[in-house]
């Protein structure tokens, strides 16, 4: 995945005539906070990258898990820059870690630790410097920890440190909603600009979640002829040429069942690898990374791919479907939604507001097909992918922020 957007950056700059020195510089990080937080026992190699905030303050979700390294919080940073940029929020990119199993805490050590985490930071965030948010492994529970320690150590009582909190805290409606909401919208927006808005069409989902049912739910309601006829979770799926229920899938999720569990006469179940092959008009990717690689790209036949996780594409997998014409929507602007989410939030707390869910998402939804609109022109008028377009997108417009 970060080789993957690294690549792109460093196409759309050359489009954009960016010297190696420009390139070089805008992968460089503008801060790299490194340091130790602790759960009262143990400490934890922790940090923060704020990489460009010429838009306005670096903002970029907090994970805790093992493996997070300073090379993978900096590269998620500039790929925060790019997907702020690409939707034209007035934010900059940043990302922040910690090297630690949460799972492996107690409550009050993931308290302490959450809590120490901004001790150590507060000199460097702000409502107005760097926003955070929820990532791997962390939720509105921790954020809200989190930002009860920055009203204590500052004053400050906006709580728009941070964003993702909980609605008694701060956070926004329609949260839970944005990704999948969002990605309904830009894959009917670029349908529209396709001319296939109109058509019978059918797709499969891979990662139906908390964002792939709200996707299904809202293309529903935006796209009702288009049919959904496979979808799966982690322990595999389910297909049906008489089409699937939205409402029956989300009601087995919501009871903790899983799909290799659910019998009906009219589905066949089906592994996750097979729903890759299935043939259908649009192939949605909500699960994990890298999904489609060199080993499976030959065997995709769907005519479009919306990237609704992060990176489910791999590079050689994205040119070599692209060649064939498959149209591949990225994860930067399919899965935006929830950065967007995120910056209403900010403006609702900064404002001393609470605006209704149907405020919220229909905000999304402008920010979002604006986006779409652009990168469309972007990739019609230089003859290029839908991923090179958003990314020359990005970059121009952070060209014109300089």
């Amino acid at each position: 995945m970060l080789e993957t957007a690294q690549e792109f950056i460093t196409r759309a700059a050359k489009d954009l005539d960016w010297t190696d020195d420009m390139i070089k510089k805008f992968l460089t990080a503008d801060h790299i906070h490194t340091f130790e937080v602790s759960d009262g026992n143990k400490t934890y190699s922790a940090f923060r990258i704020q990489h460009d905030n010429r838009r306005g303050p670096y903002k970029g979700g907090i994970r805790f898990h093992p493996e997070v390294d300073k090379d993978e919080v900096q590269a998620l940073a500039t790929l925060m820059t790019v997907k702020n940029a690409v939707t034209a929020l007035p934010f900059g990119g940043g990302k922040g870690g910690v090297a630690v199993n949460p799972k492996e805490l107690t409550e009050s050590e993931l308290e302490e630790l959450s809590r120490d985490f901004v001790r150590k930071l507060q000199k460097h965030i702000g409502p107005d410097t760097d926003v955070a948010a929820p990532d791997v492994n962390t939720n509105a529970k921790i954020i809200d920890w989190m930002v009860d320690e920055y009203e204590q150590l500052t004053g400050d009582i906006s709580r728009a440190v941070m964003t993702g909190k909980s609605i008694a805290n701060g956070g926004s409606e329609g949260r839970a909603a944005a990704t999948g909401y969002g990605g309904a919208d830009v894959l009917s927006e670029v349908l529209k600009q396709k001319g296939d808005d109109k058509k019978d069409m059918t797709y499969a989902i891979q990662g139906v979640g908390n964002v792939g049912t709200h996707f299904m739910f809202r293309e529903e309601k935006l796209l009702p002829q288009v049919l959904l006829v496979a979808a799966a979770d982690s322990s595999g799926g389910l297909s049906s040429g008489f089409g699937l229920s939205a409402t029956e899938m989300a009601k087995i999720r919501q009871q903790e069942k899983k799909f290799r569990d659910y019998d009906s006469q009219d589905t066949i179940h089906i592994t996750n690898e097979e729903l890759l092959r299935e043939e259908v008009d649009i192939l949605v990717l909500a699960a994990l990374g890298g999904v489609i690689n060199k080993d499976n790209m030959k065997d995709v036949r769907a005519k479009y791919i919306l990237e609704l996780a992060n990176g489910p594409v791999t590079l050689e997998a994205h040119d070599y479907l692209t060649k064939k014409g498959v149209i591949i929507i990225p994860d930067i602007l399919a899965n935006a939604g929830g950065v967007t989410a995120s910056l209403l939030e900010w403006q609702q707390n900064r404002a001393g507001e609470h605006w209704d869910e149907q405020t919220v998402l229909s905000k999304i939804e402008t920010y979002l097909r604006d986006a779409v609109d652009q990168v469309t022109t972007d990739a019609t008028n230089r003859d290029i992918c839908l991923k090179e377009a958003a990314f020359y997108t990005a970059l121009k417009r952070l060209s014109e922020d300089n």
